[in-house]
């Protein structure tokens, strides 16, 4: 079940944090989508060289899933620290790309199939 929570307050949240810290002048955006995808990389290195089995295995353990959790919402808060910092609406924003690969890939030419759009 997702918490009714806006895009926004996490936001504003994710400020304060930072602020409360005086961890701003760390922040920047080139330091903050460097740790998105260190982040994103430690995400990876939980499935790294697993098979889909293993996989699924592992997200019956708790503590194994925990872990999986941790390094998303690792990712996440990062994502959102960049927002705030480059000023992007991401609700907005998610739409937009939406509406772009709506047309990039039409359901009738790609149903099923996982091409990518240069190849349909």
């Amino acid at each position: 079940m997702e918490s009714k929570v806006s895009i926004k307050e996490l936001k504003e949240f994710s400020k304060k944090f930072q602020e409360e810290r005086d961890w701003d002048k760390y922040h920047t955006p080139k330091d903050v989508a460097i740790a998105l995808s260190v982040e994103a990389g430690e995400v990876l290195e939980l499935f790294l060289w697993k098979s889909d089995k293993e996989v699924e295995e592992m997200l019956k353990d708790p503590i194994k899933k925990n872990k999986v959790t941790e390094e998303v919402a690792d990712v996440f808060s990062y994502l959102i620290l960049l927002s705030n910092k480059l000023d992007i609406d991401l609700v907005k924003s998610f739409y937009e790309k939406m509406d772009k690969n709506h047309e990039k890939y039409p359901i009738d030419k790609i149903k099923g199939d996982f091409k990518k759009y240069t190849e349909i």
